[in-house]
């Protein structure tokens, strides 16, 4: 009863996936061709119940696009959203296979209580709430069935479809980017290296108070099943009405709780969406997932402190530098001017010391223009490889840009930035990554 890859898993996958997207595909055609009116609230509901009970990567990316402001008709991101927290659980029958998989037949037996009701479900795997025998409150996550099958058949598709977009647009190589994705997807099956990476973060954040990471519990966890610490908290956004002053409080905890691991240790927690994120009632920040963790080579680091510095001084040396540094290659001219357009617009917030929103002039209209400006003159000059670091980088950077539009939280983002970068030494961060990960067991060279 082996839930690894397999051909028959995977046959089963793309039957699943064809058939049921098929529909959607169709109607959504039509409404935008054929001038064919749609219930977009409806449509928008079948979608989310499509993804939700199709589960894994597909889901995740449609997590991934609601988290963008204004990308979507309300409709359908306000349905998406609920892919964060309340996507279609499995029931109760699948739940004691699998712990009982998991934990042997007695596995009740080890905890005090145990919830029936998912707490919470997702895209890889869904939450149990329950008590341990000491009186401790625990989430307990258990893996979805083959999603190994499931992964592999979807990282196909995702390989045909960008190819597809490849030969019809020039301006981005795809090649490393599935590459990317594909090895990061891989790693969130792998429940035991999720383990590891929360010990990893309570070791970097064991000194930030505005944030709180679950404790792991070890002896209840498996490469399919993982057992934690529950936090209490509220959803991030259910506070984006909230009086500024608590946004703002909010927002810097949550810098603090990515940008922290980044500048001081090259780690990024790589799928920042909100469902990710939970606020504790003194507005810290809990985070709840860590399947998708970036370790990158000091170099990296560097090369995003260098950027910065030559966007800074207007320094196109400097930028050609930082971004060889990075792996970009046959960097003319022309094609250094236009990746600076882009790392500007990202940088914005940070070169400007003042109070400001993360983002200004046009909102999230204006970030569409740059981006759609950026890819018409890359498709012009031939095109662009994009390292394979850059991937969950720019997913990041965008996803967690786009929390902070989501708050409107104004914070001097220039002076948060230099209070982790001005003393940037790449060899004590090498020195700190190193020993942070071989106290936690997380291989080196990821």
């Amino acid at each position: 009863m082996s839930e690894e890859n397999s051909f028959g898993g995977r046959m089963r996958r793309y039957a699943t996936v064809t058939t049921k997207m098929s529909g959607v595909a169709a109607r959504l055609a039509g409404e935008r061709f054929l001038g064919i009116g749609i219930d977009r609230d409806k449509h928008a509901a079948e979608l989310t119940a499509i993804l939700g009970g199709i589960k894994g990567p597909l889901m995740k990316v449609g997590q991934l696009i609601a988290v963008l402001p204004d990308v979507l008709p309300e409709e359908y991101a306000r349905e998406l959203r609920q892919l964060q927290s309340d996507a279609p659980a499995m029931g109760w029958p699948f739940v004691k296979r699998r712990m009982q998989g998991e934990l042997g037949p007695g596995w009740q037996s080890r905890f005090a209580e145990f919830g029936q009701e998912a707490a919470a479900a997702a895209s890889l795997g869904q939450v149990h709430k329950a008590k341990l025998h000491d009186g401790r409150a625990v989430a307990v996550k258990l893996q979805y069935p083959d999603m190994a099958s499931a992964v592999e058949a979807d990282l196909k598709q995702l390989k045909l479809l960008l190819s597809l977009y490849e030969r019809a647009d020039k301006a981005i190589s795809t090649g490393d980017i599935h590459l990317e994705i594909g090895d990061r997807l891989r790693e969130e099956l792998d429940y035991d290296r999720e383990r590891r990476h929360i010990h990893l973060y309570r070791e970097i954040l064991a000194g930030e108070a505005g944030v709180s990471v679950p404790e792991p519990i070890d002896e209840l966890s498996t490469n399919r099943l993982l057992t934690m610490t529950w936090l209490d908290g509220v959803p991030l956004l259910s506070l984006k009405d909230a009086p500024l002053e608590q946004r703002n409080r909010l927002a810097y905890n949550l810098f603090r709780a990515w940008y922290v691991p980044f500048y001081r240790y090259g780690i990024i927690h790589g799928d920042p969406h909100p469902g990710n994120y939970a606020a504790r009632a003194d507005d810290g920040i809990n985070l709840l997932d860590f399947g998708c963790i970036r370790v990158f080579q000091p170099r990296f680091v560097n090369g995003v402190i260098e950027l910065y510095h030559a966007l800074d001084t207007g320094d196109r040396d400097r930028a050609i530098a930082a971004y060889e540094t990075w792996g970009f290659t046959n960097l003319s001219t022309e094609l250094v001017d236009v990746l600076n357009q882009w790392a500007s617009f990202l940088y914005g917030p940070i070169l400007e010391n003042r109070t400001r929103l993360i983002q200004e002039a046009g909102g999230t209209e204006y970030g569409k223009e740059v981006a759609s400006k950026v890819h018409a003159e890359l498709r012009r000059l031939g095109g662009v490889k994009p390292p394979r670091e850059f991937v969950f980088m720019d997913r990041a950077a965008i996803g967690l840009g786009s929390v902070f539009t989501h708050l409107q939280a104004q914070i001097n983002w220039y002076e948060l930035f230099h209070d982790l970068a001005a003393d940037f030494d790449a060899d004590a961060l090498a020195a700190r990554q190193s020993a942070a990960l071989a106290a936690a067991g997380v291989p080196e060279g990821v």
